[in-house]
């Protein structure tokens, strides 16, 4: 098959990028590589990078009629970006995704929506499934911005399926991490893992009480082949994520021990990092049985692992000596 990746450049985009050309198909990536890398894509022949954004009504409708799938992973994603570039953002992940759905539509091609564990917003059950509450704050707080973007691109992404026969899968992912993950936006654990190789202090923002899980890419892109091709699915939304639970202290604790750094940690408060108003979420944890019933879904790297693999990369970028890992 011939696939389309929206935000081929991007972290998870380009791993997916990388599993598709290796089972044997052939993939243009579209990206306008605001945050995402050239250098994070492969030099081969059956893929081709198109320079260009989802806002791109044209540039998006011409590179699908071309293809069997579409993967939209396309979107302004971190929390130091949607504190900065609201108006952006919220443009970006709402109307990128209806032009990326018309097209989907058009050519009769396979859809794939990347969305979030935002969704739930402040919800603290353990074990959120696909039909639990959404706990929102004010909408006048941008940390809330992302999630009713991506609430919205997944009520039109039901509606396309339901009503014009749209097939597309929504897939929910809980904080995906590994090689090629910067912590530039926000992301904690690339974040935390360069502090301590520098010997830095690893910020912890809030309380550190905050629990959250962790998934390695390589568990969640074979995942994504799967699901988009699955009839079953069709009209889902999906959860993908691990159930192993973790403190933003703790993990912290950890990166520190893994490096065998000599850092600290250093607490900032939430309106110090992001400004007033700022809230957040003090535990996240999936249920993801659905996706293992529909495909087997089950994680087999564990949070060490996802250090580890971090702390290798970036210690390769800086080509200093390995430092211990166990």
């Amino acid at each position: 098959m011939k696939a389309l990746v929206t935000g081929a450049a991007g972290f998870i985009g380009s791993h997916l990028t990388e599993q598709l050309l290796a089972e044997g198909h052939s993939v243009v990536g579209l990206d306008d590589l605001s945050t995402g890398r050239f250098e994070n894509l492969p030099d081969a022949d059956e893929f081709e990078l198109v320079n260009g954004s989802v806002m791109d009504r044209g540039l998006v409708d011409e590179l699908t009629s071309e293809v069997d799938i579409v993967f939209h992973l396309a979107a302004a994603v971190g929390a130091f970006v949607i504190q900065e570039r609201t108006i952006r953002s919220l443009l970006t992940n709402i109307h990128g995704t209806e032009n990326v759905l018309d097209a989907a539509l058009r050519y009769n091609a396979r859809l794939l929506l990347a969305s979030t564990s935002e969704i739930y917003g402040k919800n603290p059950k353990v074990g959120l499934r696909e039909g639990d509450d959404r706990v929102i704050g004010s909408p006048l707080m941008s940390r809330w911005t992302y999630s009713e973007a991506k609430a919205i691109d997944e009520s039109l992404t039901h509606a396309y399926v339901r009503e014009l026969g749209l097939r597309a899968v929504i897939v929910r992912l809980f904080n995906t991490v590994g090689p090629r993950q910067t912590g530039r936006y926000g992301m904690v654990i690339p974040r935390m893992v360069n502090q301590a190789l520098q010997g830095r202090p690893l910020t912890i923002f809030g309380t550190g009480r905050q629990v959250r899980c962790f998934c390695h890419v390589d568990d969640v892109v074979p995942a994504l082949v799967e699901l988009v091709q699955l009839d079953k699915a069709r009209g889902s939304a999906v959860n993908l994520g691990s159930g192993e639970q973790v403190s933003i202290a703790e993990l912290a604790a950890r990166i520190i021990e893994m490096t065998g750094s000599s850092s600290d940690t250093v607490r900032v408060p939430y309106e110090q990092a992001y400004g007033p108003g700022y809230e957040d979420m003090q535990r996240r944890v999936p249920d993801c049985s659905r996706a293992r019933e529909l495909i087997g879904f089950e994680p087999s790297r564990t949070l060490d692992d996802i250090i580890r693999a971090v702390i290798a990369e970036q210690t390769r970028s800086r080509q200093v000596p390995a430092v211990a890992a166990e």
